[in-house]
């Protein structure tokens, strides 16, 4: 089973940006999607973003314009891009494996241990 590993969280100010990065254990050249969520304290983990094995993107209305989600499947790895950050941006942020099907996301029911962002002044 491919394990996942999410870092690159953080202290930052409003308006400030940070990168996300989500290594895999193994090779995901062949997984039809990946995906990034959140979860804030007291609040259901939600998607925020996902990318087909093409490179199809969709996100949340929250954060459209603002985060950007690539896949670099030579290194195994995906990435969230965060710029504008919002305070309402704190969330422990996940990263997932699962496919894609018209544009709704499937996650596999395989989580890493999340890496924390705090958008805070």
């Amino acid at each position: 089973q491919v394990q996942l590993v999410e870092s690159g969280g953080g202290l930052v100010q409003p308006g400030g940006s940070l990168r996300l990065s989500c290594a895999a254990s193994g090779s995901i050249s062949g997984t039809d999607a990946m995906a990034w969520y959140r979860q804030a304290p007291g609040k259901q983990r939600e998607l925020v973003a996902h990318i087909t094995l093409s490179s199809s993107t969709d996100y949340a209305d929250s954060v459209k314009g603002r985060f950007t989600i690539s896949r670099d499947d030579a290194r195994n790895t995906v990435y969230l891009q965060m710029n504008s950050l919002k305070p309402e941006d704190t969330a422990v942020y996940y990263c997932n494996r699962g496919t894609s099907w018209n544009r709704t996301y499937y996650p596999y029911p395989s989580w890493g241990q999340g890496t924390q962002v705090t958008v805070s002044s």
